[in-house]
């Protein structure tokens, strides 16, 4: 129930109209008994500014942050945390006596969710990841940090894809994948990743790679969970490789968020059920 001593947290994208983590996170709040509630605010590129002062202004607790704004929303904040500067963004925002302070929960999240879900060794990967945008880079830094053999990076942007490789290069053998030579790298990998938007709701029939470059050896990510089983991924089972949907970093990096938030533990199965709910809901 909400009431004058309601905590506010929420979540700045754009669009956001998609997403499930108000569910999620009031789910758990109302599990925990904790007096918040969350709300999605769609915020535009060019009102960002606005809504970071309103944060100030209007006392909220917490924020994540989504697409397009992860990386921009970086130099409006009062301090960063080393990982989330290394990483060069932030989804998550906390309050602290006035200050905001930018954390990275996505690349701990994710790589929890793909240990756990897939078995997966992580020091025996080779990694293709698609795109170089905030939520690669939080999975790069992560992966590379745990050990992975080598990523190399499929991007459009090929400046994004140089900045991101350079950054990555001191803890990690990368390599930028050319155009053209996409089928290539995936050929010999062993862990693709879709980093992209690409095949999200409404988008479904998208794919950021040809189904004719997967193959059985490898285990296909998709950072996307709505839809809960993408284009991707289907196209990936059919063949018979191993797939890993974006619903358990999305759930554990929700998870992080909350404990930042709150300092207690999130109700992890909560969440993820709700999630899960929701998503199965919403295909049928």
């Amino acid at each position: 129930m909400i009431t004058s001593k309601t905590q506010l947290v929420g979540l700045f994208g754009h669009p956001v109209s998609h997403s499930q983590s108000p569910m999620m996170h009031n789910a758990a709040f109302s599990e925990t008994g904790l007096g918040y509630a969350y709300v999605a605010f769609d915020v535009e590129s060019n009102s960002l500014e606005d809504a970071v002062a309103g944060i100030r202004a209007l006392g909220l607790k917490g924020i994540n942050v989504t697409i397009p704004h992860k990386v921009a929303i970086m130099p409006m904040l009062d301090e960063i945390d080393p990982l989330a500067k290394r990483i060069g963004a932030v989804n998550t925002v906390v309050i602290n006596d006035g200050r905001l302070i930018g954390y990275n929960t996505d690349g701990m999240g994710y790589v929890r969710s793909l240990v756990e879900e897939t078995g997966i060794e992580l020091d025996q990967q080779i990694v293709t990841m698609v795109g170089a945008g905030g939520a690669a880079r939080a999975v790069a830094f992560t992966l590379a940090e745990k050990g992975v053999k080598e990523i190399r990076i499929i991007n459009r942007s090929r400046e994004r894809a140089t900045i991101l490789a350079e950054s990555l290069q001191s803890i990690v053998s990368t390599r930028i994948v050319e155009q053209g030579e996409g089928k290539e790298a995936i050929a010999d990998a062993s862990l693709l990743i879709n980093t992209t938007s690409i095949g999200m709701l409404p988008n479904v029939n998208e794919m950021p790679v040809p189904s004719e470059w997967l193959h059985d050896r490898l285990i296909v990510s998709d950072l996307i969970y709505n839809p809960l089983e993408t284009k991707l991924l289907s196209e990936a089972k059919a063949i018979g490789a191993r797939v890993h949907s974006g619903v358990g970093m999305f759930v554990n990096q929700g998870a992080l968020a909350f404990e930042l938030w709150t300092g207690k533990k999130a109700p992890t199965e909560v969440m993820r059920d709700t999630v899960l709910q929701q998503l199965t809901k919403t295909a049928e």
